[in-house]
């Protein structure tokens, strides 16, 4: 198999995205969760890195020693966080350490962040620098264990450089509509593994969860998200509004049964591994929800 086929194995049709940087766990309280998202059959667990938040690469080996099988993703480590060089190297040396184990999931994030390392944002000028700055070290030190590089992308741009420069895709904050869209301009043999939130709840919580995320994303300007929303159709009056078309495309609420046949539908559409994302206030109600799911997204095949 080629390592894009093994990737989507031992990934398995659903994972999950903990967003450690909002919830602030202590690293045991971390790891407990870790293991016992393994212990309940998740076959991947990412997370991501952000103001404030730990060195992803430090983090990602923590849990991998720390686990027996979970693969481990970044979703993503941000290009303004380290230099090309020293993110291949990171990767190379947890994909050496834990054949299998560990995917590298890069991105551009925005342009805030760009603005405190002091430079314009050009993301897609800058994206394709650091991939090339990276293929040049693995050009110089080949990578014992191969592992998957996987790009954070929204638009058809950033797509396409997905699709030509890595092993794939890993889009964030999308509705459904854009699964299928994603995959149409990655073919068949990219890997695609979106992001959904998920709710053990009803459309009227789903439409707070999505609102505070709404204010949030206004606050800090991060513009592409709505750029990709509108993309596939969505408005103005559906994000200000917060609508109940915004709210469906966006998470995916109900009763166990229900949420797992979204996912269903997300794998059905294009997606190799969907990424689950409880909405909670600390990291153990997430897992809790998780817990609950458990059952029913193991049913989720391809």
């Amino acid at each position: 198999m080629t390592l894009i086929e093994e990737t989507r194995e031992r990934l398995g049709p659903v994972g999950v995205w903990l967003p450690l940087g909002m919830t602030h766990p202590s690293p045991g309280e971390e790891l407990a969760a870790i293991r016992r998202l393994e212990e309940l059959g998740y076959r991947t667990v990412w997370a991501g890195e952000g103001p404030g938040s730990r060195e992803l690469f430090a983090h990602s080996g923590i849990t991998l020693a720390s686990t027996g099988q979970v693969v481990i993703g970044t979703g993503i480590a941000n290009i303004w966080s380290r230099p090309g060089r020293t993110a291949y190297s990171g990767a190379r040396t947890l994909a050496h350490a834990f054949p299998g184990r560990f995917v590298l999931g890069i991105g551009i994030g925005h342009s805030f962040q760009a603005a405190k390392s002091g430079v314009d944002y050009r993301p897609l000028e800058q994206t394709h620098a650091y991939l090339t700055e990276m293929d040049e070290a693995a050009a110089e030190f080949p990578a014992p264990v191969p592992f998957p590089r996987i790009l954070a992308a929204v638009g058809p741009k950033m797509l396409e450089l997905a699709r030509d420069r890595t092993d794939g895709a890993h889009p964030f904050a999308q509705p459904f509509e854009h699964t299928p869209y994603s995959r149409e301009i990655l073919g068949r043999d990219k890997l695609l593994i979106p992001t959904h939130a998920v709710l053990l709840g009803d459309r009227a919580q789903a439409r707070a969860n999505v609102a505070k995320n709404i204010e949030m994303m206004k606050r800090f300007d991060v513009q592409h998200y709505f750029k990709g929303w509108k993309r596939l159709g969505y408005t103005d009056a559906d994000i200000d509004g917060v609508s109940d078309r915004l709210v469906d495309g966006l998470t995916a609420w109900g009763d166990e049964e229900k949420i797992a046949g979204r996912v269903k539908e997300l794998v059905d559409a294009g997606a190799d591994t969907v990424l689950v994302t409880p909405d909670g206030d600390d990291l153990a109600s997430i897992v809790d929800q998780l817990e609950r799911l458990a059952p029913a997204l193991k049913a989720v095949t391809r």
